[in-house]
């Protein structure tokens, strides 16, 4: 956890690709560049988009969980 991160509430927990919110899918994408005021570039596998990442702590590298343009969750990765 970083400085900007001890501020933030943790994002809601995601599971299995689903949207906590609305049933809907989310989509899992990676960072690949933060951007001003709370976006991000990210890789869907087939192309870049921008996506919001106002209410997740992403940081380049990071998968994320998208619905309708914004991340709702950082995914944990178990090696």
């Amino acid at each position: 956890m970083n400085a900007r991160d001890a501020d933030r509430a943790p994002a809601p927990a995601c599971h299995d690709g689903v949207c906590i919110t609305c049933s809907d899918t989310a989509v899992e994408v990676t960072v690949i560049e933060l951007l001003d005021l709370g976006f991000a570039v990210v890789d869907t596998g087939q192309g870049r988009e921008e996506v919001s990442v106002a209410l997740v702590a992403a940081s380049v590298g990071d998968r994320i969980l998208v619905h309708a343009g914004e991340a709702i969750a950082r995914l944990e990765i178990s090696e």
